[in-house]
């Protein structure tokens, strides 16, 4: 029986998987930084000799070209997907034969991509799982409206009969085993779920439960913005992803920081919110290593501007290239560890208050104020404060001229995002308050709710 080892990647959402026999190994859907999976290789004392990629990734770049490079492994892409590198090209039916116990057929599912492939794994002529990648998730299935709504109408029946396809073809006690629906963007929709068979499926899983039109209108319905960055994968993955570079970058003091920030780079500091809050470098921003950090960075930053990082330790600063290596921003321009005061060159650190919804339903009664809701769209819809300006986080870059002046009272789902925002309110000269608090708690604060399409000003 071999065994199938995930190696997880939680800031992503993301999943890939080491399958070996005791002797040999192929690996599904590795991300950038491939020396976890060398590493989980060596550990159990097996040889990497295929790479199979499910689809041309939107969310990371991919390792499995340098891992291929790397091991020597036969590295299979989809024989359709428009690369530019050496592959050995699969198709819809191909058999793959890794091992005398371990053959992998190659299914045709598209829906998440237009190319889509899954991988159904046999142990013996013994069906035992399916590489799903985008396609079937656990409770749901990979978006498919990544490649514009000119393509959406199509994708999502496509995914529709992708599911189906699996599900007619593999037994009920087939284990599956995706690449997304962990928390990542790519995911239509989110499972606390960590396994699951075929069967199990059939139960939960709105496109083998629901007809084909209920399962698109409520799919479509649910979906959301997904991260800018997100646009720049597809053609690096195309290009065949090299190694990446995780060595420190240089080292920045004070002076050049000042000159850097002066410059319009982006120094992020990683520290935690209430850290940064208390006191900061001023112009530099918080995007904390305690929350989605590589997400919304990515997702914010104007593609190609040098980046600083600024830690305290540099444990810290590693752990922040790790995680941007995988969304292709490979080289931080510097990097500064120790605290504020450090960064500083004696000048005064900037501070702003943090206050409770609590709080925010006693001033509004006394003084006039902003009140600025940063959550995406559909979070707004369902509830959000009434009065409030909705600009969800992932514009607000591009749209702050229109915040209206005076006191900003920002606030998102559990404080995470809306300190983003006051960083960014913060360097354009604004006077902010980040409300760190959950949004459940609005409601018994005494705030009035509304639900609906939320408008700029309302």
């Amino acid at each position: 029986m071999p065994s199938i080892l995930p190696i997880d990647t939680p800031s992503l959402g993301d999943r890939s998987y080491l399958v070996h026999d005791g002797r040999v190994a192929f690996v599904v859907d590795p991300q950038r930084d491939i020396d976890r999976v060398l590493d989980l290789a060596a550990a159990n004392g097996v040889r990497i000799t295929h790479v199979l990629e499910t689809h041309i990734h939107n969310d990371y770049v991919t390792g499995g070209y340098a891992l291929a490079q790397h091991t020597g492994a036969a590295y299979h892409v989809n024989a359709d997907d428009p690369v530019t590198f050496d592959r050995v090209p699969v198709s819809d039916g191909d058999v793959i034969i890794v091992s005398d116990s371990m053959t992998v057929t190659a299914i045709g599912t598209p829906g998440h991509t237009h190319t889509h492939l899954a991988y159904a794994l046999t142990d013996t002529d013994r069906p035992i799982g399916v590489f799903s990648g985008g396609s079937l998730l656990y409770g749901s299935v990979g978006r498919p409206d990544l490649f514009g709504p000119a393509h959406t109408h199509d994708l999502v029946r496509h995914q529709y009969a992708s599911a189906h396809r699996l599900a007619s073809m593999l037994p009920g006690d087939a284990q599956v085993y995706p690449t997304h629906g962990f928390g990542s963007f790519c995911s239509a929709t989110q499972s606390d779920t960590t396994a699951s068979t075929i069967a199990q499926e059939k139960l939960v899983n709105p496109a083998l439960t629901r007809d084909e039109q209920s399962f698109v209108d409520e799919l479509l319905a649910g979906l959301d913005a997904w991260p800018a960055y997100y646009a720049h994968m597809a053609p690096a993955n195309s290009a065949g992803p090299g190694d990446a570079d995780l060595s420190a970058p240089q080292r920045a003091d004070a002076e050049q920081l000042r000159k850097r920030l002066a410059d319009g780079e982006w120094v992020v500091d990683l520290r935690n919110h209430v850290a940064f809050a208390a006191g900061h470098v001023a112009g530099t921003l918080n995007f904390g290593l305690d929350g989605g950090f590589a997400t919304y960075l990515g997702w914010l930053i104007p593609w190609g501007t040098p980046l600083t990082l600024l830690a305290e330790t540099p444990q810290q600063i590693a752990e922040a290239q790790r995680e941007l290596v995988r969304i292709g921003i490979d080289r931080p321009a510097a990097h500064a560890t120790g605290g504020p005061t450090d960064w500083s060159g004696g000048e005064n650190l900037a501070t702003y208050p943090r206050a409770t919804f609590a709080d925010l339903a006693e001033v509004r009664h006394h003084r006039p104020i902003v009140i600025l809701d940063t959550r995406r769209n559909l979070e707004a819809a369902e509830a959000r404060i009434d009065g409030a300006v909705h600009i969800p986080l992932h514009e607000l870059l591009g749209r702050l001229h229109e915040v209206p002046d005076g006191e900003v009272w920002v606030y998102c789902a559990a404080g995470y995002r809306a300190s983003i925002a006051a960083a960014l309110l913060t360097r354009a000269g604004r006077h902010v308050v980040a409300v760190d608090d959950k949004f459940t708690r609005a409601a018994d604060a005494g705030l009035p709710t509304v639900t609906g399409t939320a408008h700029v000003g309302q």
